[in-house]
């Protein structure tokens, strides 16, 4: 167990932290243009979260103690299937959730 203290110097040093990351853009840059270069990069940002956040629950997670699991996989690439194939990312996660759905109903 984290000591009391410990845990609070933790949460206040990383909301600081936080809120240093988000001043530098709003606060000391955010009525300038950013470059070209700058704005092509911040893009890519929304698309890199969603996977970056789901891979660890698809390929070591936590319900099966980190072992692959055949209908979180499967799943994962009926999502990036349809989303490929259609171009909607809605339908892609229906998609994958449905799935999902049916492969743990048919494994388990």
């Amino acid at each position: 167990m984290i000591d009391r203290t410990e845990l609070w110097t933790v949460v206040i040093l990383l909301g600081i932290g936080s809120f240093f990351l988000r001043f530098v853009f709003l606060g000391v840059i955010g009525d300038r243009a950013l470059p070209e270069w700058v704005l092509r990069h911040l893009r890519y940002t929304a698309v890199a979260v969603l996977p970056a956040l789901v891979a660890p629950l698809v390929l070591w997670p936590a319900a099966n103690g980190g072992e692959v699991e055949p209908a979180r996989l499967t799943a994962a690439i009926v999502t990036i299937a349809v989303g490929v194939l259609t171009k909607h990312t809605f339908a892609a996660i229906a998609a994958g959730a449905l799935t999902l759905a049916a492969m743990l109903t048919l494994l388990y």
